[in-house]
């Protein structure tokens, strides 16, 4: 008997997991939960540990004792899918939950933006994609090729080309500042201790020096002098990310006809810096990906949706 639904969000920043309960247990959503990153590009058996940490946290929180995962259905949206021999590995390492349903992140996203209707979203995280779904039932997935190679306008793109701004500052090319200065000082304070940074840094790390850039490109830094004007080259590196997902979203749907959602950890951050028009066009999203992933696992159940705890 399943007695439980889990919908799991796992990116290359953190993981986010609802629980649910399903009818026949009195049905509703109980809880939530978060850990670490859950991207299979960091190993299948750190994304597991992960998830299987955040289950644990939703149901500490919501003062359930934990039921085995044979009493569990658990539908999950991983960054990493695309790789299909990573998926096939995560799917074989299941701890013997009632039924598994795995897909990317991006599907999860798209199904809690837009409650399972239609419609197209741009995912700004530690990575990006985009994704629609149309009326006939087609798919389409635009970029989400995974850091470093794609996944422009991602918390880990935007922090290369900060990485590539301090480079360039430490060899005399590129004017010093603060923005360049924080950059440094985060990773290390000088050119020896930013090539050891570079030597093990992962995409959460990049995505990490993302803050920075957002706090030095909207002037709120401030010094014994006073508030500071906008860093032109964060700025100038949120411009571009900004165009890139406009790019994404023109992909998508070039006649701008399917109601589109930002989603992500950074997408209010970003909004400012979109492309004339698609700011006003873009609406926030209905659900979250792990919203998404509860309708997922129902869906292959096939039993009613559980309506997110809002």
């Amino acid at each position: 008997m399943i007695d439980y639904l889990i919908g799991v969000d796992g990116g290359g920043t953190g993981t986010r997991v609802r629980v649910a309960r399903t009818a026949g247990a009195g049905g509703g959503e109980v809880a939530h939960g978060a850990a670490g990153p859950a991207g299979l590009a960091l190993g299948v058996g750190n994304a597991w540990n992960a998830i299987q940490a955040a289950v644990a946290a939703a149901f500490a929180q919501a003062g359930i004792a934990q039921p085995p995962p044979a009493r569990i259905a658990i539908g999950l949206g991983l960054a990493g899918v695309h790789d299909k021999c990573w998926a096939a590995e995560f799917v074989a390492a299941d701890p013997g939950y009632a039924a598994l349903v795995l897909e990317t992140d991006a599907y999860a996203c798209l199904l809690g933006a837009h409650e399972g209707a239609p419609g197209a979203i741009v995912a700004l995280g530690t990575g990006s994609v985009g994704k629609a779904l149309y009326p006939d039932g087609r798919r389409l997935t635009v970029g989400g090729w995974g850091f470093p190679a794609g996944d422009e306008a991602g918390g880990a793109w935007i922090g290369l080309r900060a990485v590539n701004h301090i480079q360039q500052v430490l060899d005399g090319r590129r004017e010093p500042g603060a923005f360049a200065d924080a950059l440094i000082a985060h990773c290390g304070g000088g050119r020896d201790t930013l090539q050891a940074w570079l030597g093990q840094a992962t995409e959460t790390d990049y995505a990490a020096l993302a803050p920075l850039v957002l706090k030095y490109a909207t002037a709120h830094a401030t010094t014994h002098a006073g508030a500071q004007s906008p860093d032109p080259a964060a700025r100038a590196i949120l411009l571009d990310a900004g165009q890139e997902a406009g790019n994404i979203a023109r992909a998508l749907d070039p006649d701008g006809t399917l109601p589109l959602a930002l989603c992500g950890g950074l997408a209010a951050a970003l909004r400012d810096y979109l492309p004339q028009g698609l700011s006003s066009r873009a609406a926030a999203a209905r659900g979250d990906a792990a919203a998404g992933a509860l309708r997922l696992i129902a869906r292959h159940l096939d039993i009613h949706p559980i309506e997110p705890r809002r």
